[in-house]
């Protein structure tokens, strides 16, 4: 028998040795997660502020850096509330230099940072770890802060307000989707139906989306000043009751994308109607600084609810606030916080246990909340100029939505309700 020895090319050899390593690895490989084995809710989900429309926006955005043919050369970007984005609202100085004492305490050494601000920031940093921001801070945040926030709410409404029921949160949206959780019942045959607005902000859709949860929509009165109608409040429980078990109510003051301020009585018919119905209340505030029309006036749903006394007075109830809107704007820093009334102290363990698991949140963001909820005091050395620019940002808002509003009333077939407050004007036809 002849044996004959073959010798094939070294790269020959390499490839041939390559494509079965290939072979190999495919025949090992395996996708854990595909489209088709994604959480089906996650592909439920839509965010209409940051939705495909403004994904072709950044797409041109690009084009327009280059060579490109259309007929403008910049994008004017108006789906969101980022008024520094704008270009168009400079930072207050006072909410810089306290985040900028706190992040950097050697600046409190210069003879031009105010007194004022100093003996924040020392307070502040006098509870942090290792007296640094950059450490982690309680979970329901920094406890100044929250007795800060305490004093806030009981000199706005006049009524107490305790520092163990604030939460501070990356955002007023970290704190609606945390209350949202709570009252999901995990029953997909008959999920938590919770009511919400509409027009509304889609960070309740989507989050009801992610959740499995059930939305109850209730539209707004756009007759009347996008009020809300208790008897349209009525209709879309009534009818929402064979699929799922309605849960709670979110009422948006001043409104967002509609630019309303809810009258007094039409918080405490809201009220009414929502202890009528065993609702958990969800008041989205973070507005409740940018009213412009005279006459109009932003009552909190804590308030109305302690003004009604017994019965409404123990209802359940999550007011939300924000360091991104009013007239500092800063949304970035992702500061907010919420307020538990009323909640079951037993709920309120699973909550902070809830919120652990997350360690806290940014504590640049919670340095932002408090320079926001205490400014300086008339008498205080950057009082003036914090006056000045506040009262500069808010005249430019309450202008732009007078100016809006009339805009839109201008064109052939298209209607505005007078701009009331938030941020927003939702022109129909």
């Amino acid at each position: 028998m002849l044996a004959i020895k073959c010798r094939l090319p070294l790269n020959s050899s390499r490839i041939l040795a390559t494509a079965g390593v290939i072979r190999r690895r495919e025949q090992k490989r395996h996708s854990s997660l595909t489209i088709e084995t994604l959480n089906p809710l996650v592909k439920e989900v839509e965010y209409a502020v940051r939705g495909p429309i403004v994904i072709r926006a950044g797409e041109i955005e690009k084009q327009l850096k280059g060579k490109h043919n259309f007929p403008f050369d910049r994008v004017i970007r108006a789906n969101i509330g980022d008024c520094h984005a704008s270009g168009n609202q400079v930072p207050i100085t006072y909410i810089r230099q306290f985040v900028a004492g706190c992040t950097y305490p050697e600046l409190l050494k210069s003879s031009n940072f105010p007194s004022d601000i100093k003996n924040r920031v020392e307070r502040l940093l006098s509870v942090c770890g290792g007296k640094s921001l950059g450490s982690y801070t309680e979970s329901q945040g920094i406890i100044t802060i929250r007795e800060d926030i305490a004093n806030y709410i009981q000199q706005r409404d006049g009524y107490p307000s305790d520092s163990n029921n604030i939460y501070l949160c990356n955002g007023a949206s970290d704190g609606i989707k945390t209350i949202i959780k709570l009252l999901m019942n995990n029953n997909p045959k008959k999920p938590s139906g919770i009511m919400i607005p509409v027009p509304q902000y889609p960070l309740y859709s989507a989050t009801l989306s992610e959740y499995g949860a059930h939305q109850i929509e209730y539209y707004l009165d756009e007759d009347n000043n996008w009020a809300l109608n208790i008897d349209e409040l009525e209709r879309a429980l009534n009818e929402s009751k064979d699929r799922c078990v309605p849960r709670g109510i979110v009422i948006i003051n001043p409104g967002n994308p509609t630019g309303q301020v809810l009258s007094r009585e039409n918080i405490e018919n809201v009220i009414r109607f929502a202890h009528k119905h065993q609702l958990f209340l969800l008041a989205d505030e973070v507005y409740q600084e940018n009213v412009y029309l005279p006459g109009s006036k932003f009552f909190s749903f804590k308030k109305a609810l302690m003004d009604l006394g017994t019965p409404y007075n123990q209802m359940e109830m999550a007011s939300f606030h924000s360091a991104s809107k009013g007239w500092h704007g800063e949304c970035g820093s992702r500061g907010g916080y919420y307020e538990l009334i009323n909640v079951d102290k037993d709920v309120k363990v699973q909550v902070n246990k809830l919120i652990s698991a997350c360690l806290c949140s940014t504590a640049w963001g919670q340095a932002v909340m408090a320079a926001i909820i205490n400014p300086p005091k008339e008498g205080e050395p950057s009082y003036e100029l914090y006056k000045q620019e506040r009262l500069t940002v808010f005249n430019r808002l309450k202008e732009k939505a007078d100016l809006v509003s009339r805009l839109f009333n201008s064109v052939e077939g298209v209607q505005c309700n007078a701009v009331m407050g938030a941020m927003y004007a939702f022109p129909f036809t």
